[in-house]
């Protein structure tokens, strides 16, 4: 297919293009919303990816992304430390936080078990919250990983590995979306509103 663009622009279109969910139409926009930054703006945007590649690392605790470590999270004495929420996604962090609820602390995993895509135990942080679990008094752990075959296959592999030890394993509920109707609400997303029903 011929291009409309010369081959500089091309390049930066197809290299936008290789972030997460970007589709050509969006990555040309974004190709052009840069060609039309000023200097200043183009320089601070190359700079801001520059110092965060260089000054984000892993929380040496709950390996979250973090300019300091341990990162404040883990570091706060108002978090409960004994109950340890595990997530998938350094994206899951940020869900979990906006909700204000949870106090304690978190581990993420940085995927889920997936045999189909030749992702085992041993390539996600599974052995490290073992570790973490066996210095530090935990009394419950929450599993949050996502409603997908994948995040329940992990829950469940956590779960066997985790309750010998004597703690207290959760799983957090899934189900109806506030505001949404039953009639159009998926069979498994029903089946597990119904298995995380709570007395009122």
């Amino acid at each position: 297919m011929s291009s409309y663009y010369s081959p500089t622009i091309e390049r930066l279109i197809e290299n936008f293009e290789k972030l997460p969910s970007i589709g050509h139409k969006t990555a040309t926009r974004l190709a052009f919303h840069m060609l039309n930054l000023n200097e200043e703006g183009i320089n601070e945007f190359i700079n801001s990816i520059v110092e965060a590649k260089k000054n984000l690392k892993y929380c040496s605790k709950c390996f979250n992304i973090t300019d300091t470590d341990p990162c404040p999270i883990c570091n706060s004495p108002k978090r409960d430390q004994s109950t340890i929420c595990v997530v998938e996604d350094v994206k899951d962090v940020v869900a979990m936080e906006k909700t204000h609820e949870f106090k304690g602390v978190y581990h993420v995993l940085h995927g889920s078990i997936s045999p189909m895509n030749g992702i085992g135990p041993e390539d996600i942080k599974i052995k490290e919250l073992l570790e973490r679990i066996k210095n530090v008094d935990v009394k419950e752990i929450i599993i949050a990983t996502n409603p997908r075959v994948e995040g329940e296959a992990t829950a469940i592999y956590l779960s066997k590995l985790i309750k010998p030890i004597g703690i207290k394993v959760t799983r957090i509920a899934h189900g109806i979306p506030v505001g949404g109707d039953l009639e159009y609400t998926d069979e498994v997303t029903l089946s597990k509103a119904l298995e995380g029903r709570r007395e009122l």
